[in-house]
C-alpha cells in the first residue's frame, strides 16, 4: 500500500466515523445551516420595525392644545399627533413605549406672539433603544418648525429669509446599495467563519483526543500506513467536513432572502450564486489549517474534554478577531490581509460590498493558511512518530 493509497484508506474511515455521530453532527449542521439565516431574518425584522415607525410618523406630544400653531406646522408635514398615556414616564423607563415624548409649555402661543423662544422638553430614556432612536427624528422636525417661524417674522419685516444662510449644504453619499447593505450585514462573514469553527472542531479532536481515549489509536499506529499518510487522511476528513459545512452555511443564505421582512434590506441585500462560490474560496485555506491547527492542539490531549479545554484559546481567538475589523472605523489595514482569520472576514466584507478585489488580494491569506497548514501537520506527525517508537 502506497502513501496516498494509505491516506485515503484513514480518510474515508476517518470520514465515516465523524459522520457516525449523528446526534453531534445534527447540531453542527442545524447550527451553521440556521444560525446565519435566522440572524439575517431577525436584523431584517428589526429594520423593518423601524421602517413602519418611520412610515407611520407619529408623534407623542403633552401640552399640544396650547400650541395650535405648532400642532398645524406637524400635520402640514403629515403628523400624526398622539397623547401621551398617564403613566407615560414609566413605560418610557421599561421600554414600553417606543416614542420620545414632546412637552410643551401652557404659554407656549403667548410666548410665540411676543417674540420669545418657548422652551419644548424632548423626554427619552436612553436605555430605551427604540424611544432613542427616535429623538434624531423629532428634533429635525422641530428645528423644521423653528425655521419656519424665522422665515416668517423676517418677511413679516420685509427682510429676505436668505440674508442669514450664508451658505448651502447638499449632501451626497458616495456609497453604492451593496455598502450600504454591508453595514447591516456585517455580521454575515462572523457567522460562516463560526460554521466553519465548529464544524471543523469535532471532527478534528475524534481524530486525534477520541482515538487516544478510545484506545484505538495504538492499533492504527501498528499498521504498515506511515504516519504521515496517518496524519494526511485525519487532517482531510476534518476539512472535508469543515468545508462542507462551509458550503452548507454560505448555501443557507440564498433561500433565507426571500424571508426578509424589510423591504429596503431585500432590496440591498444581494448574496446570489457568484457571491457564495467567493466565500467558499475564500473560506477553503482557512478551514484547512484550521482543522490542522485544531488537531495539532489536540493531539497531545488524552480525551476529547481536554481537548475541548485546550482548544479554547483558539476558539476564542478566531472568535473575536474578525471584531477587530467589524469595529474598525479607520478602515481595513493592508496588515489584516496577513491575519487569518481577519483576512478571510476582510475578503468577505468586500464581496457584500461588491468592491473589486485583487487576485494579490487572496495571496496573503492563502500563503499564511498553506504555512499554518504545513507546520501543524507536520507537529501532529512528529507527535504520532513519539508516540509509536514508546
Amino acid at each position: 500500500m502506497n502513501h496516498w493509497q494509505a491516506a485515503w484508506t484513514v480518510f474515508v474511515k476517518e470520514l465515516k466515523d465523524a459522520l457516525r455521530d449523528r446526534r453531534t453532527l445534527m447540531a453542527v449542521f442545524v447550527s451553521s445551516i440556521a444560525m446565519g439565516p435566522l440572524m439575517l431574518v431577525v436584523l431584517s425584522s428589526l429594520v423593518g420595525k423601524f421602517e413602519k415607525r418611520a412610515e407611520a410618523r407619529e408623534i407623542v406630544a403633552i401640552g399640544i392644545e396650547a400650541a395650535p400653531t405648532l400642532r398645524n406646522y406637524l400635520e402640514r408635514q403629515t403628523f400624526t399627533i398622539k397623547p401621551a398615556a398617564a403613566d407615560w414616564e414609566a413605560r418610557l423607563k421599561d421600554s414600553k413605549l417606543g416614542d420620545p415624548v414632546v412637552i410643551v409649555p401652557a404659554d407656549f402661543e403667548d410666548q410665540l406672539a411676543h417674540g420669545q423662544a418657548p422652551r419644548l422638553e424632548l423626554v427619552y430614556s436612553s436605555a430605551n433603544q427604540r424611544a432613542e432612536g427616535g429623538v434624531s427624528a423629532i428634533v429635525r422636525l422641530l428645528r423644521g418648525f423653528d425655521q419656519e417661524q424665522v422665515q416668517l417674522r423676517l418677511l413679516a419685516r420685509g427682510v429676505a429669509p436668505g440674508t442669514l444662510a450664508v451658505t448651502r449644504v447638499d449632501e451626497h453619499d458616495i456609497a453604492d446599495t451593496a455598502a450600504r447593505a454591508a453595514q447591516m450585514t456585517g455580521m454575515v462573514p462572523i457567522f460562516v467563519l463560526m460554521a466553519v469553527l465548529y464544524g471543523s472542531l469535532n471532527a478534528a479532536m475524534d481524530t486525534t483526543a477520541g482515538e487516544r481515549e478510545r484506545g484505538s489509536l495504538e492499533p492504527l499506529l501498528a499498521t504498515p500506513a506511515s504516519r504521515g499518510a496517518l496524519v494526511v487522511g485525519k487532517w482531510g476528513a476534518a476539512f472535508a467536513l469543515g468545508l462542507l459545512i462551509a458550503v452548507l452555511s454560505c448555501m443557507s443564505f440564498l433561500p433565507a432572502q426571500s424571508m426578509l421582512r424589510s423591504e429596503s434590506l431585500a432590496a440591498m441585500f444581494r448574496f446570489g450564486w457568484v457571491e457564495a462560490a467567493w466565500f467558499i474560496a475564500v473560506l477553503a485555506p482557512f478551514a484547512a489549517a484550521l482543522s490542522a491547527l485544531m488537531m495539532a492542539v489536540a493531539i497531545r490531549s488524552r480525551t476529547v474534554k481536554e481537548a475541548q479545554a485546550n482548544n479554547v484559546v483558539l476558539t476564542m481567538a478566531v472568535s473575536l478577531s474578525p471584531m477587530i475589523g467589524l469595529f474598525n472605523q479607520e478602515g481595513e489595514s493592508p496588515w489584516n490581509l496577513w491575519v487569518p482569520p481577519m483576512a478571510q472576514s476582510a475578503l468577505m466584507n468586500r464581496i457584500l460590498k461588491n468592491t473589486p478585489i485583487a487576485p494579490l488580494d487572496f495571496l496573503p491569506g492563502v500563503v499564511v493558511c498553506i504555512i499554518v497548514t504545513a507546520i501543524a501537520l507536520a507537529f501532529v506527525t512528529r507527535q504520532l512518530t513519539r508516540r509509536a517508537a514508546q
